[in-house]
């Protein structure tokens, strides 16, 4: 054998050593973040994982080494639902750098880290102060004292003595158990482990029959009330958080109502501890800082909804999927996060829902004005006094089945009046004081923050709620959205020959607009004030906040002026996703109870308003399915309060169809989400006791095109909105429109069949010295920029 042949043959098996132990070739180990953006982490913890081709060749962690901000870490490293997952504690606020090395090859992997306070803010800006502290009244906790200040809430000891003050209503978290009792309510676990007599049992959805126990922690994240719930079992330690019988299903809870801030809200626990879906299986999260009623800062709701859901990841793993319901604000919440947070939620079943909150104000803001005009400035027409008529200029439904309250006052003091009401009353009356007049609002348990009077300050508005996004002009007034410049109300009932030409030249004339905030006083009876209060002074009766609008003298010739909305806050609007523009990154069913007859606020046709958003934006709504269910007859037995009939709740059948659609989706990544629908997720409407009407991809035509109505179309009657008749599209998304010049509106026949003369016409441009809106004009004529 010759010297280059055994030469040959050590280097032969040199390279072969080499490739079998794997020295040339580092591992294809990669961390990911499984809790959070790794920008976004909240908390001195985060969840990671390993990914990589031989991430599962390393599951054994004796070969693996952890770091953090350059020292060796024992992390706790759990079986999760799709792998192994690495509890990270230690991370400091700011930067911090977590890496893994492998004992043999060495640093595999890093990955960079930005945690902040688990009281907030990551993104939303500074935080509202004054803050009232709910958790002593909500859960008879005291805040954490956290202030060496003179500002904030006062925390008590056991003997009732102040120790000090906090600004952010933080606690700690606590745990309770409950369980289900078979008469179906909720009762403490005992503390001695014993199992009740009157537990009941539930059915998983993998088909196991388990007691029905619920563990539930509560604590506060983001500065609001956090609940989390999950099956659990006798002698289950309360921070072991045991996930026996989670079927892995992550159900987040949303919530409606109108707030302006300023508050920690309150839990609804008929919510957070929903018991159709936890009886499943499902875990529940829900926040007091994602529902609406406490405020209607959606960027700091998305914020809240993050870090809430990156905690219960932290806590007990990563879910199959997070599937959303809630309803009215709920609803709005899942089309907005999905919108502004991709990665936030996997499915929804918005109920009651609006695209978006922000874009209501554009025709509830007519909505006092137009009936103050029916009520007071054109008093002596006696078209308003039929209830019918009045729809004629609001667009919404109207019944006179459900009269005012107020009717006789009005009588009384000289207003006209009609036998029922538009929606505009019932629904709507004091929500444009609510979110426009600053001396309107309170928090509960103010009184008690300190200093005294601090509170007297508070603007208690939807804009200075939402100052960090609309920002504040040069004299620190928070910028405003609403805008009625060139809207030419009654513009489809003109056409259509329900409204004269003379009818339709004074209102538009005398319809006026509304103060700024900085120029608002505050409101009368019956929002503040009592009944007596207008006996002795018939100004203090004003259900319309009439004394906030700009209107002309009366027997004054001049047009009344109309409302400019500030440019800049109309753009931030869009730009933080204040406002649905269509973008749906996820299937959603949205369903709703039809309350059309009760004049109820969540009217129908918000249910399209969001398609049309959905196709204007992407092509197409294949990711989106509406369903109805009758709520009718009415009762009326109590005539100022009419009451839908027994419901049935098509919630829970949504939730299933969404099952199924996700999976598809987990299952088909390459295909679209329209592509992986089911069968069953296609739109529908339903009896009163759920029975199916009909069901197929055109029982809504007729609402969105000019085909035939639908089945569902025909049986549920939509309605529509002021500036809807004023020619704005349905989508109800255009704050400030686009201004064409009196002459070139005629032109181009804006106006139908309808002929003025000169006279009216200079009257016109009298009323429209801009011009009038062109709701056809691209730009922000169409989309509200």
């Amino acid at each position: 054998m010759t010297t280059t042949t055994t030469c040959c043959r050590l280097i032969m098996a040199a390279l072969l050593a080499t490739v079998l132990t794997g020295c040339f070739k580092d591992p294809d180990i990669s961390l990911k973040v499984l809790s959070s953006d790794p920008n976004q982490v909240s908390g001195e913890n985060v969840l990671l994982g390993l990914a990589g081709e031989d991430a599962d060749s390393f599951s054994d962690t004796d070969q693996l080494e952890f770091w953090l901000n350059n020292s060796e870490i024992q992390p706790t490293i759990r079986t999760g639902r799709s792998g192994p997952e690495i509890l990270v504690t230690g991370l400091v606020e700011g930067a911090n750098r977590f890496e893994v090395h492998h004992t043999e090859y060495g640093p595999v992997d890093a990955v960079a880290l930005t945690a902040h306070p688990v009281t907030g803010p990551i993104f939303s800006g500074p935080q509202q102060y004054p803050f009232v502290c709910t958790v002593t009244t909500e859960l008879g906790k005291q805040p954490l004292v956290d202030t060496d200040g003179d500002t904030g809430f006062p925390v008590m000891d056991d003997s009732g003595n102040q120790i000090g003050l906090s600004k952010d209503c933080s606690i700690e978290p606590y745990v309770t158990f409950h369980y289900r009792t078979i008469d179906g309510n909720w009762a403490p676990l005992p503390e001695d482990g014993s199992r009740p007599d009157d537990m009941s049992t539930t059915v998983l959805s993998d088909g196991r029959t388990v007691d029905f126990i619920v563990r539930q922690e509560r604590g506060t994240i983001n500065r609001f009330i956090y609940s989390f719930a999950t099956l659990a079992e006798l002698g289950d330690d309360p921070w072991e958080a045991s996930t026996e019988n989670w079927n892995g299903r992550l159900l987040f809870h949303f919530d409606g109502g109108v707030g302006i801030g300023h508050s920690q809200g309150d839990i609804s626990n008929s919510r957070a501890l929903q018991p159709d879906t936890l009886q499943m299986g499902y875990a529940v999260i829900y926040s007091s800082g994602t529902r609406t009623g406490t405020h209607y800062n959606l960027q700091v709701g998305g914020e809240t909804a993050l870090m809430v859901k990156e905690h219960f990841v932290k806590r007990f793993g990563v879910p199959d999927y997070t599937v959303a319901i809630g309803g009215s604000g709920g609803g709005i919440q899942q089309y907005v996060y999905s919108q502004n947070h991709p990665d936030l939620l996997d499915g929804g079943v918005p109920q009651y829902s609006y695209p978006d909150m922000v874009t209501q104000i554009i025709h509830v803001g007519d909505c006092e004005l137009l009936e103050y005009y029916m009520d007071a400035t054109d008093r002596n027409n006696p078209k308003w006094q039929t209830t019918e008529n009045r729809s004629l200029l609001v667009g919404l439904n109207s019944n006179d089945r459900y009269p005012d309250p107020f009717a006789e006052i009005k009588t009384m003091l000289g207003y006209s009046t009609a036998p029922g009401m538009t929606e505009c009353i019932p629904a709507w009356r004091g929500l444009t004081p609510l979110v426009m007049n600053p001396k309107f609002g309170m928090a509960d348990n103010q009184e008690l923050m300190q200093p005294d009077g601090v509170m007297n300050d508070v603007r208690w508005s939807h804009y200075s709620d939402a100052k960090n996004i609309y920002g504040v002009d040069r004299s620190g007034e928070p910028r405003t959205l609403y805008d009625n410049v060139g809207v030419q109300y009654g513009l489809k009932a003109l056409k259509d020959r329900h409204l004269t030409k003379a009818e339709f030249l004074k209102l538009n004339a005398e319809i006026g607009g509304w103060k700024q905030p900085s120029e608002m006083v505050q409101e009368g009876f019956p929002f503040i004030g009592s009944l007596s209060d207008v006996m002795a002074d018939p100004t203090a009766f004003d259900p319309w906040s009439s004394r906030n609008m700009n209107l002309s003298p009366e027997g004054d010739n001049t047009p009344a002026p109309r409302t400019r909305g500030d440019r800049k806050a109309i753009k931030a609007a869009y730009t933080s996703g204040l406002v649905f523009n269509g973008q749906l990154n996820m299937p959603v069913i949205d369903w709703r109870h039809y309350l059309e007859e009760v004049l109820d606020m969540h009217n129908s046709h918000q249910s399209f308003s969001a398609r049309q958003r959905i196709i204007n934006r992407m092509g197409d709504a294949g990711n989106q399915v509406i369903w109805f269910t009758d709520a009718r007859p009415t009762d009326y037995s109590d005539p100022s309060r009419p009451r839908p009939r027994e419901e049935f709740n098509q919630t829970w059948m949504a939730l299933e169809v969404l099952d199924e659609w996700i999976t598809n989706i987990q299952e088909n990544p390459d295909q679209s989400i329209a592509e992986n629908r089911p069968g069953t997720a296609v739109d529908a409407c339903f009896e009163t006791n759920g029975d199916l009407i009909e069901s197929g991809d055109g029982v809504w035509n007729g609402i969105l095109d000019e085909g035939r109505a639908g089945t569902c179309t025909e049986r549920f009657p939509t309605y529509t909105t002021s500036r809807m008749v004023a020619g704005g599209p349905i989508e109800g998304s255009v704050f400030q429109c686009k201004l064409t010049p009196v002459p070139a509106a005629l032109a181009r026949g804006i106006y139908g069949s309808v002929n003025f003369t000169r006279q009216e016409i200079n009257r016109l441009k009298e009323i429209f010295p801009n011009g009038v809106c062109n709701y056809s004009a691209p730009g922000k004529g169409r989309h509200g920029r």
